[in-house]
C-alpha cells in the first residue's frame, strides 16, 4: 500500500499485458508492436535478426573510452612476489581488461568466468554515464572513498527485476567486458560462461555478436544440486556452461579430451595376450557416402572365411591398410576367429573420451561440495556462499590447457578464488606450469548491517570484500599445499610449482595526466607550472615501473632486473626482459647514459 490512488494508466497496461504480452519489451509498450498487431500498416523499421537492447550504443561508447588508470604493486599481500607469475588484481574489472589489452592482447589461452546471472538481486557496475570529473573518475576505480572499498552509488547498484531495463542493463554491463577479454584470447583460446535461466537466451545472443555463431562449441548442462527443492514448483537443478572458440575454424584442437575413467577402462582387455597391452576393438565399418572403390573389397580371413562388407556400408579402411594392419596383430576376427573383423585399439594409444554436453553432479561436482571446500580451508566458516566446485573447474581446464605449456586462464568475475585453487591444484597433481590471473571488485561483503554478497560470517571474522576473501583463499591453499611438500617431498616434480602470486590494485596514474576540460583561462598558468614535473607526488618508483612496463606493452611477471652501475655516483635503471627495455626512474648523468648504451638494450 503506497497511499496513492488507483493509477489508471498502469492498470490498463496491466490489462493490456495480460492479453497481448507479446506488445511488451522489458515492462514496456512496444509501440511498433502495437501498430503492427491492430493495423494493416506493418512495417518495422530496419527489419533484421540483431540483438538490441535499450542502451546499446552507451555500451559502445564505455567500451572506446580509453583509461589512464593502472595497477599498483602489493608485495606486502602476495606470496613470493619476484618469482611467481601467478596474478591476482584487485578492481573494476572493465578498467581492468582495458589496461591489460596492449600486454596481454592474443596471450591468453582460457578464459573461464561466472559472472551475475541477473536474478533480480544482483548487484553490479553498468554504464549510464559517461561525462565525469577527475573526482569522480577516482571514486569509480575504487580510490577516493570512505575506506578506499569501491561502493559507488548510482554505479555499483542492485538490477531489481521491477527497472525497466532489466535485462538490457545485465546486456550493457556484460557487452564491453566480453568484446575486450575476446582481444586477450590467443587464436586457440576458449571461454567459458556460467549462467542460469535469467540470462541463458541472451548470453548466447550476446556471444554469437562478440565471437560469431560459427565459433560457437556448445552449451553445458550442469547438474549443480544434489536434491531437489520442494518450494518450487519446478525445481532448478542445473546452470549452463556456454563455451565459445576463438576461432574455431583455425583451432579444431581447441579443446583437450578427458583421460579415460575407470568404467572405460574396464572394456580394454588382452584376450590373446598382445605385448602391447590391454585394448578393444571397434567397428571396421563405415558410411558409404563418398567412399571410393578402394574400400569396397572382400576380406579374406586366415581361416579361409571371407568377409564381403556389410549390405549398405563399406570397409573403414583401404584394402592394402587392411592387410598391413593385419599383419601387425591390429584384426580381431573373435576367440574363435570367425566373427567379422574388427580393429584393436590399444589402451596405451588411447587419446581420452570426449565429453558431451550433459556434466552430472557426481563427475564435475556440485553446490555443496564447493560449499565444504569453502569450510574446510576457513575452520568450518562457510564465508561465500555456493562457490563453483574444484572439481568443476579443473575439469574445464583438463578441456582448455595443456600442462606443460605455460598455458594463462584468466577469471575476471574473480569471486572467492576458486579458479585459483583449481589452478595450483591441478599443476601439483600432474607437475603443471599453467598461469592465472584472477580479477575481483573490492565488493563489500556487508552494508549498513545486512549482508551484501558474502555470508553472515565474512565481515564477523574481517573479511571486508570479497577481494579480501579471494586472496586469503589463495594464501591458505599455498600454505596448505606447502605443508604437505614438506611432509611428502617425492609427491612433488622437484620443487618447480608456482606456489604463489602477485597481488595489484587498479589505481589512477602515477603519472599526471592533462584534462582539457579542466583548464580556462584563469588557471592556464597554475596548470601548465603544475606538469614542470609529471610525476604525482608521493609515487613509489615501482609503482611507477610496473605502470611504464604495462603501457610500453609488457607482461606483469615479465623478468625485471635492477641495474646499480659499477660507477660511483652513477644512478641505477631498471632492465626489463633481458634488456629489451630499458626504464630508467632517476635523474640521469652521462656514467649512466653511457652504461646503459654499452649494455645494447
Amino acid at each position: 500500500m503506497n497511499g496513492e490512488s488507483l493509477n489508471i494508466e498502469q492498470d490498463n497496461l496491466a490489462k493490456l499485458k495480460e492479453q497481448f504480452p507479446n506488445l511488451f519489451t522489458e515492462g514496456k509498450l512496444d509501440w511498433e508492436k502495437l501498430k503492427a498487431t491492430f493495423s494493416d500498416d506493418i512495417n518495422f523499421a530496419n527489419e533484421r535478426y540483431v540483438l538490441n537492447w535499450a542502451g546499446k550504443s552507451d555500451a559502445f561508447k564505455v567500451l572506446q573510452v580509453p583509461t589512464t588508470a593502472t595497477l599498483k604493486p602489493l608485495p606486502e599481500e602476495s606470496i613470493n612476489f619476484d618469482k611467481t607469475e601467478n596474478i591476482f588484481i584487485e578492481g573494476e574489472n572493465l578498467e581492468v581488461l582495458k589496461i591489460l589489452q596492449k600486454s596481454y592482447y592474443n596471450k591468453i589461452k582460457c578464459i573461464e568466468i561466472d559472472p551475475p546471472y541477473n536474478t533480480g538481486s544482483d548487484s553490479f557496475i553498468y554504464p549510464d554515464s559517461f561525462k565525469e570529473s577527475k573526482e569522480e573518475y577516482q571514486k569509480r576505480i575504487g580510490d577516493k572513498d570512505s575506506e578506499g572499498y569501491l561502493m559507488k552509488e548510482g554505479m555499483f547498484r542492485k538490477n531489481s527485476k521491477d527497472s525497466g531495463h532489466y535485462h538490457s542493463s545485465w546486456l550493457s554491463m556484460m557487452y564491453p567486458r566480453l568484446f575486450l577479454a575476446k582481444n586477450l584470447l590467443r587464436d586457440d583460446g576458449v571461454i567459458f560462461i556460467h549462467i542460469d535461466d535469467n540470462e541463458v537466451h541472451n548470453l548466447r545472443l550476446l556471444m554469437n555478436e562478440v565471437f560469431g555463431e560459427e565459433n560457437f562449441i556448445a552449451s553445458i548442462i550442469w547438474q549443480k544440486r544434489t536434491a531437489p527443492d520442494a518450494r518450487t514448483l519446478i525445481s532448478e537443478a542445473h546452470d549452463y556452461i556456454l563455451v565459445y572458440s576463438k576461432k574455431l575454424a583455425e583451432g579444431k584442437n581447441a579443446l583437450n579430451a578427458f583421460d579415460l575413467d575407470e568404467n572405460r577402462k574396464e572394456s580394454y582387455e588382452n584376450p590373446d595376450n598382445d605385448d602391447r597391452g590391454a585394448w578393444a576393438s571397434v567397428d571396421l565399418t563405415g558410411q558409404t557416402g563418398r567412399a571410393p572403390k578402394s574400400q569396397f573389397y572382400t576380406i579374406n580371413a586366415p581361416n579361409g572365411n571371407q568377409f564381403p562388407p556389410p549390405k549398405g556400408r563399406c570397409w573403414a579402411l583401404a584394402e592394402s591398410t587392411f592387410y598391413d594392419l593385419l599383419n601387425d596383430n591390429r584384426i580381431w576376427f573373435g576367440k574363435d576367429g570367425t566373427s567379422r573383423p574388427r580393429l584393436k585399439k590399444f589402451l596405451s594409444e588411447s587419446e581420452g573420451q570426449r565429453p558431451w554436453t550433459w556434466w552430472d553432479n557426481k563427475t564435475y561436482g556440485h553446490n555443496q561440495e564447493g560449499n565444504k571446500e569453502m569450510m574446510a580451508l576457513f575452520e568450518n566458516n562457510l564465508v561465500f556462499d555456493n562457490p563453483k566446485p574444484v572439481k568443476l573447474i579443473k575439469k574445464i581446464l583438463q578441456l582448455s590447457t595443456a600442462k606443460d605449456s605455460n598455458d594463462i586462464i584468466l577469471d575476471f568475475f574473480g569471486g572467492s578464488g576458486t579458479l585459483a585453487q583449481a589452478v595450483i591444484e591441478l599443476n601439483k597433481e600432474n607437475a603443471g606450469n599453467r598461469k592465472f590471473i584472477l580479477v575481483q571488485l573490492p565488493e563489500l561483503t556487508e552494508i549498513d548491517g545486512n549482508d551484501f554478497r558474502a555470508t553472515s560470517v565474512s565481515s564477523k571474522l574481517g573479511f571486508k570484500t570479497i577481494a579480501d576473501i579471494s586472496k586469503e583463499r589463495i594464501r591458505r591453499v599455498i600454505k596448505k599445499i606447502d605443508r604437505e611438500k614438506s611432509e611428502k617431498p617425492d609427491m612433488f616434480d622437484n620443487g618447480k610449482q608456482d606456489l604463489g602470486f602477485k597481488v595489484f590494485k587498479l589505481t589512477p596514474s602515477n603519472f599526471k595526466i592533462w584534462r582539457s576540460g579542466e583548464v580556462n583561462e584563469e588557471n592556464l598558468i597554475q596548470q601548465l607550472e603544475a606538469f614542470t614535473n609529471p610525476v604525482h607526488a608521493n609515487s613509489p618508483e615501482q609503482n611507477m615501473l610496473f605502470e611504464l612496463m604495462l603501457k610500453a606493452g609488457y607482461q606483469l611477471t615479465d623478468k625485471v632486473s635492477h641495474v646499480i652501475p659499477t660507477k660511483e655516483g652513477s644512478a641505477g635503471y631498471y632492465s626489463i626482459a633481458d634488456g629489451q627495455l630499458i626504464i630508467a626512474l632517476q635523474k640521469l648523468n652521462n656514467k649512466t647514459i653511457q652504461q646503459i648504451i654499452a649494455s645494447k638494450p
